[in-house]
């Protein structure tokens, strides 16, 4: 069965940025810029943080308006995956995104894409996000 991340208590999140860490070392960055996920303030700290991360969607919003098919549809549990030669930058994806975890990277003049990987996840020593059944 596919997975997919989920908040799984956002109450929990600290806002410590662990996971965005993990998942730009997942591709060779030391920074938080290549990040699929992002953590924000809600509006201080009493207010808590807000995870941003794709949701997977059954019927993906962003693989509909890419005019080159770069984006498709994963064929289980909803989301998407990035042919990065058909891409050509028009950022139509990020635009299309209705909950806004699609982000862009500036260098590579493409998408950031969640792969569902869960590396993220492992870090989260809070238990507010992690990967579930799609």
């Amino acid at each position: 069965m596919a997975k997919k991340l989920a908040a799984l208590d956002v109450n929990n999140c600290i806002g410590c940025m662990e996971c965005m860490f993990a998942c730009s070392r997942r591709v060779g960055r030391i920074g938080l810029d290549k990040s699929a996920i992002r953590v924000r303030s809600a509006g201080g700290i009493e207010r808590g943080f807000v995870i941003v991360v794709c949701r997977a969607c059954e019927n993906p919003p962003c693989a509909k308006v890419c005019p080159t098919d770069a984006l498709k549809a994963r064929k289980e549990g909803g989301g998407v995956v990035l042919d990065e030669t058909k891409c050509i930058g028009c950022g139509f994806c990020v635009q299309s995104c209705i909950v806004g975890a699609m982000f862009w990277d500036d260098e590579r003049d493409k998408p950031i894409v969640c792969k569902y990987c869960g590396e993220c996840a492992k870090y989260c020593v809070h238990g507010a996000i992690g990967l579930v059944e799609a």
